[in-house]
This record gives structure tokens, C-alpha cells and sequence, in this order.
């Protein structure tokens, strides 16, 4: 039997839902630790369907938590091979939960933190139709230099980081909005001030917002796009 992911959903607050959240959490986390977003961004988005998985792995620095890929390192040859391997696993199961749903491709958005955020990029740049939306908080692009080449939609990115995060430093944000620039992608970043390796509520508040104006069309989808960046919560 083929192994697939599974995790906790929010269904649509209101009638049935015609949006799709797929959230990809951290390194030793799993599906729980960002469920709750959906819970906050419902109130903005009352048709949207939520739903968290758990990664494929077992993590063997979190015994109760999950993983995409093993990380022994912050190589970026290991990151590539790792969201490579991971990636078919997260295409299925966003495959599933669109067609459960009776949803087109289009009304995916992708929402992920750290590892997450790196299979969100990976995933999302490579679908077709485009995905409404990718949100990567305190994250990183595995291999920009490959991008070009594989990309295969444009969808409008927040990237969002903590300027104190000690696990993957905030200039992981730069290096990431220049690498999706680079293939054209229509890229926003903010900077949490004072914000570790997590999310903060500004975080949060322009995430929500994001995703409000992405699925209602008002984010370029220019081309030519280069780093911009986003409004300061308040």
C-alpha cells in the first residue's frame, strides 16, 4: 500500500468551501502546530477549508514530531535532494484534498513555516493551474540557481521573518525574495521585529490579508517582479 499523508482539517465556517489552505509545518512538528492559523484566518475567509499534514517522517531530533527530509546540515544540496523526495507525497495529497473538495488547482493556496516553507516554494512554483497564493514564513528557497528552469507557475509569495531568529537567520528572507524575483515570481516580504524563529501577530494579520486579496484577485501576477515590501501590520 502506498503511503500517504494525513493530518487535522478545519472545514469551510460557511456553506461548502471553495478555497483550499494546505499549511506544511517545521522540522519536528507536525500538523497540529499550524491548524490553528486556519482557525484565525477563518474569520476573514469563512469558505475556506483548512487542513495540516503531517510529514512523512518520523524526526529523529523530535521523537514526537515529524519530518519532510532529514537535515544533518544547512547543506544546499541536501535541502534539494530533500524537498525533491518529499514533494511527489505533498503533490498527492494536495491532489486528493482538491478533488475531495471538488476543487480547481487554482483555489490551492500554500502556506508553510521553516522545512514547510522550503516544500511550499517547492511545490507550489512547480503546479499547474497556479495556486492562488504561497506564504513561507522563517524559511528558505532550496536551489534558486535551479528555479528557472523548473518553474512551471507564478503565484504571488509572502515571505515573512523574524529579524532575532537564531535557526535560520532573517538574511535567509533576502536570499529567498532574490531567488523568486529572479524567475519572475511576484514576491512580498515583511520582518517581524523582535520575532524569534515563529510567527509573530504582524506575521499572522498579513498572512490573513494576503490570502483575502490573493484569492479576490487584487496581487499583481506580473513577470517582472521584484522584491517588495509588504504594508507593516497596523
Amino acid at each position: 500500500m502506498a503511503f500517504s499523508l494525513n493530518g487535522p482539517r478545519l472545514p469551510a465556517a460557511r456553506g461548502p468551501a471553495d478555497r483550499l489552505v494546505v499549511f506544511c509545518h517545521g522540522y519536528g512538528a507536525d500538523g497540529n502546530d499550524l491548524i490553528g492559523l486556519g482557525g484565525e484566518w477563518q474569520r476573514l475567509m469563512p469558505t475556506a477549508a483548512f487542513v495540516s499534514p503531517n510529514a512523512p517522517q518520523p524526526c529523529e531530533g523530535a521523537p514526537m514530531g515529524y519530518q519532510w527530509f532529514p537535515i544533518t546540515r544547512m547543506d544546499p544540496l541536501e535541502m534539494m535532494r530533500g524537498v525533491e523526495s518529499a514533494a511527489p507525497l505533498l503533490n498527492s495529497f494536495i491532489d486528493a484534498e482538491l478533488s475531495r473538495l471538488n476543487l480547481d488547482g487554482s483555489r490551492l493556496a500554500l502556506v508553510g513555516f521553516s522545512q514547510g516553507t522550503m516544500m511550499s516554494l517547492q511545490v507550489g512554483l512547480r503546479r499547474k493551474p497556479a495556486p492562488a497564493a504561497i506564504i513561507g514564513f522563517s524559511g528558505v528557497l532550496a536551489g534558486p540557481d535551479r528555479l528557472l528552469n523548473e518553474i512551471q507557475s507564478r503565484p504571488p509569495v509572502l515571505l515573512v521573518h523574524g529579524d532575532a531568529d537564531q535557526m535560520i537567520p532573517v538574511q535567509a528572507l533576502y536570499m529567498t525574495a532574490n531567488g523568486l524575483a529572479a524567475a519572475g515570481v511576484p514576491v512580498r516580504w515583511h520582518v517581524s521585529r523582535g520575532i524569534g524563529h515563529g510567527i509573530g501577530p504582524d506575521g499572522l494579520e498579513l498572512g490573513g490579508r494576503f490570502l483575502v486579496d490573493a484569492y479576490a484577485g487584487k496581487l499583481a501576477l506580473s513577470s517582472d517582479a521584484a522584491p517588495i515590501p509588504a504594508k507593516s501590520a497596523g
